[in-house]
């Protein structure tokens, strides 16, 4: 880890696992976004998706959740991954797309049944109940929605023996820069 490039490689190799990966760290990632009080909004999100090349990374969610509303008022967001068996931490910075209906269908087909549940429900989620089961899931296509994430930084940390940081940037075609940890 004491080369940019091989540190930008181990966590992109470790994304990639995420998404092959259900026992792998990063395929649960916290999507933290910028609430409608301006404050911060975190909660998990499985990895379904990431493309090196592109800088991207995809979620899956519910149309109705709040934190689509979060991102169509202000479509910046971080992701934030800690890897315990290789003590490699990662912040994301992204801008987000939220795409919906046709433009995802396909994606829809590929989602197994028994994902489908986790896509539309009465109420919608976040709604106030008034018990802990007054809510039905349901299988509904058009409350299926793909979160794409075009990374601008990436922030990654080692925590081996010698620690190590650095910050990779979009804009300069993911160079990096060595940080002090």
């Amino acid at each position: 880890m004491s080369d940019l490039s091989d540190l930008l490689s181990a966590a992109w190799d470790r994304i990639d696992a995420g998404v092959r990966s259900p026992a792998n760290a990063a395929r649960l990632l916290t999507l933290s976004t910028i609430g409608p009080d301006g404050g911060p909004e975190a909660r998990t999100v499985v990895l379904r998706r990431a493309d090196r090349a592109a800088g991207l990374v995809e979620v899956h969610t519910d149309l109705y959740s709040a934190k689509v509303a979060d991102l169509r008022a202000d479509n910046r967001a971080a992701l934030t991954v800690w890897d315990a068996e290789v003590a490699l931490q990662l912040r994301l910075t992204a801008t987000v797309e939220v795409r919906t209906g046709a433009e995802v269908s396909d994606i829809w087909t590929r989602v197994p049944e028994a994902s489908r549940k986790g896509y539309g429900a009465e109420p919608a989620p976040g709604t106030p109940i008034t018990g802990p089961e007054e809510y039905e899931k349901t299988s509904d296509p058009a409350a299926f929605a793909v979160l794409t994430c075009r990374l601008t930084r990436m922030d990654v940390v080692h925590l081996g023996p010698t620690h190590r940081r650095a910050l990779f940037r979009a804009e300069d075609g993911w160079h990096g820069q060595w940080l002090a940890p």
